[in-house]
């Protein structure tokens, strides 16, 4: 429908065709290159030019006339943007509209039968907002409508001209939906199936469309019902099938994550595949705990660990922060083995379960008493064990 303007909203393919453009500064610079970027034939008719159109001509990009405009400029001309700011606009929209040339006339949209609107490119959505005359009204509207797709909070899902299949290991973070990247929401409002791990941002699959097919490969300790192997098979099985799959997995996907692992099988089948860094739980988790990794004059470094590795070869000393994922189970132990790789027992330790998230939990201690405080408490995971002098800047922790 045309509306109540008598408008109808149209997208022009100029590529290949000649548009001219009648003047040379601001407006007409900034119309030109977007022209030029969309493939049109420009021809600049202006006795001054501004440097930057100087460059295009220059370059060959545009022809620029350094005269007057004259009717005859019109020739063989589809399109026709008058940026003068003179009288000489008024002659150019009479003459365009004598040879039924659709005319942009820079500043004047009531006298225009064409007009251009405030666009953005968000992957190969193109959005174009028309603000009834109002730049700037029309610029606030696009900016909003990109930044709701570029977040996700638009569907961007192909119905027809599907692109094809594809993977997207993209990491949640911790836990708390608002630490996924806007990237990362972006995919997920793009997928047609989601391969998500118990840690990743489960809230975010209640806003998926009811089509999309979500498989449940998560892991607990000690039991793992869908090996590896076999997740990197349904990756490149989904994909292969023509469907965009997005991998939401719990941190980041290549910390601890076997995100390399999923990646490297997506590039031995030939999937592209594209990997999403998320905040990872190693440094995010102590941080809403209020435990810095390191911090001036306490820590310079720290080590991130599973918790099942051989612990000899740490850093001593509590200047050294180490952090330990998916290690309560075996925290005694653990503790056990740094004592006796020669780390003070005295050295502060916490246990941070279900970080970032409303029921979060804290249990401090030292090295000594760490496992019992924790398992007194019922800690379980997921839970991020701290181990280092910085333990003491969290808010939970008393002498």
């Amino acid at each position: 429908m045309s509306g109540p303007t008598g408008n109808l909203p149209l997208t022009l393919r100029v590529a290949g065709r000649r548009v001219l453009v009648v003047g040379g500064g601001h407006v007409a610079t900034r119309r030109t290159q977007a022209l030029v970027d969309a493939g049109a034939e420009v021809v600049v008719v202006s006795p001054e030019a501004s440097a930057s159109l100087g460059e295009l001509a220059e370059l060959g990009a545009v022809t620029w006339h350094r005269r007057g405009y004259g009717t005859g400029d019109l020739d063989g001309v589809w399109l026709v943007q008058t940026a003068t700011d003179s009288p000489v606009d008024d002659l150019v929209a009479a003459d365009a509209e004598e040879r039924r040339i659709w005319c942009l006339k820079g500043g004047d949209p009531d006298a225009a039968t064409a007009w251009v609107p405030a666009v953005a490119q968000v992957d190969d959505v193109t959005i174009a907002v028309s603000g009834g005359g109002d730049a700037r009204r029309a610029s606030r509207l696009r900016d909003a409508v990109a930044a709701a797709l570029q977040g996700g909070d638009l569907p961007l899902r192909h119905r027809t001209h599907h692109p094809g299949g594809s993977v997207a290991l993209v990491g949640g973070g911790p836990g708390d939906p608002g630490l996924l990247t806007s990237r990362g929401r972006r995919l997920l409002a793009e997928a047609d199936v989601v391969v998500v791990d118990r840690l990743g941002p489960v809230e975010l699959l209640d806003e998926l469309s009811p089509d999309v097919e979500v498989i449940d490969v998560g892991k607990r300790p000690d039991h793992h019902p869908v090996p590896q192997h076999e997740i990197n098979q349904i990756l490149v099985d989904e994909a292969l099938a023509g469907r965009v799959v997005v991998r939401l997995k719990g941190g980041d996907p290549y910390v601890l994550g076997r995100g390399g692992e999923e990646r490297l099988a997506c590039e031995a089948a030939g999937v592209p595949v594209e990997v999403v860094p998320g905040v990872t739980s190693a440094i995010s988790v102590p941080a809403a705990a209020g435990i810095p990794v390191t911090h001036r004059g306490v820590a310079t470094g720290f080590t991130v660990l599973t918790g099942h590795e051989e612990l000899g070869h740490l850093p001593l000393g509590g200047h050294h922060t180490i952090v330990m994922l998916m290690g309560v189970r075996r925290l005694a132990t653990t503790a056990e083995e740094l004592i006796a790789a020669g780390h003070d027992p005295q050295t502060p330790a916490a246990v941070v379960e279900r970080g970032s998230l409303p029921d979060q939990r804290v249990t401090v201690g030292t090295l000594a008493t760490i496992a019992e405080r924790a398992a007194a408490a019922g800690a379980r995971a997921p839970a991020v064990t701290v181990i280092g002098d910085v333990v003491r800047l969290s808010p939970s922790w008393t002498d």
